[in-house]
């Protein structure tokens, strides 16, 4: 079985998308999607330095584009399961057929504009726990009354809250752990982003959805959800609920995923998948970061699909 992945904030990298542009039609595509996004994409994604590109507001919109963009060179017709990591559930769900791309798009502008302006009304921010034992891991964030805000798998959990208690739990962590703060605004997917979540909810609920055509996975809990309209109401309560891709990890791994693309710009969520599925049952993996790799991404989804093609 194949899976394409969409990857989430802190893969950009500055120009990442210069190579994109010269396959025909894409630079218009990324034009009209800018319109609605409320940034300009192209700059974005081609001369803007890592600062500009790391602020919230403009990374999400863009890493979608990029996700998108690439996904319509690929048969998607042929993948078995999609899922995406943080922002990037948008780019699966327009993937699967939920959202339209200029809908994901929209979305994903609001989201990001919503975060950052949440991320401002008080001090907080991220950082990574690496190693520990993941159970006790997460009672030493809760202890200091932190968020686990995300849990990647792979001896990795992202504890977010007040920048105090941040500074305590980095100077007592847990057994056998190492803290690194990260370079982010705010603590994201916990209770701070509550404001955002509202904001997202209110344009989300006026967007048009289907159920998606093939099977889509859920950050919330890893499992696979086949209504639509539920899998937005997902996306909405991801702002403020923790990224579980340990449980879509475990996911692909039960579905007997043999083959992964992962969508621009690639290389974390593949990371972390050779960290976790390990040995005779680990999946091939294609990284899509140019369309110098589409030929590649191509005929591993022609090996891996269980459609014919």
């Amino acid at each position: 079985m194949l899976a394409v992945l969409s990857p989430g904030q802190g893969s950009q990298k500055p120009g990442f998308l210069t190579p994109w542009l010269e396959l025909p039609g894409a630079q218009a595509r990324l034009t009209a999607w800018s319109a609605l996004a409320g940034v300009d994409l192209v700059h974005l994604g081609t001369v803007a330095g890592a600062e500009e590109i790391k602020d919230t507001a403009r990374t999400q919109p863009l890493l979608v584009a990029a996700a998108l963009l690439a996904a319509e060179q690929l048969p998607l017709d042929a993948a078995g399961v999609i899922a995406g990591h943080s922002v990037g559930e948008l780019g699966a769900a327009a993937a699967a057929g939920v959202l339209t791309a200029e809908d994901a798009i929209t979305l994903a502008g609001v989201r990001g504009r919503e975060m950052a302006a949440a991320c401002a009304l008080e001090p907080t921010g991220m950082s990574a726990v690496l190693g520990g034992d993941p159970d006790e891991v997460v009672a030493v964030i809760e202890k200091h009354g932190l968020y686990a805000a995300n849990r990647n798998g792979a001896g990795q959990i992202v504890a977010a809250g007040a920048l105090g208690a941040l500074a305590e739990f980095a100077a007592a962590p847990p057994a056998k752990a190492r803290v690194i703060a990260l370079a982010v605004a705010g603590a994201f997917h916990t209770p701070f982003m509550a404001p955002a979540e509202t904001a997202l909810a209110a344009v989300a609920e006026r967007v048009a959805v289907t159920d998606p055509a093939r099977i889509l996975l859920s950050n919330l809990d890893g499992t696979a959800v086949t209504d639509g309209r539920a899998m937005v109401g997902r996306l909405v309560r991801q702002v403020t609920a923790p990224v579980r891709w340990d449980l879509c990890m475990r996911t692909l791994k039960d579905l007997g995923v043999t083959g992964v693309v992962e969508l621009p710009p690639a290389g974390t969520l593949a990371g972390l998948l050779k960290r976790e599925l390990k040995g005779d049952g680990a999946p091939e993996i294609v990284t899509l970061n140019t369309p110098d790799d589409l030929p590649a991404a191509r005929d591993l989804i022609a090996r891996h699909s269980t459609t014919q093609l």
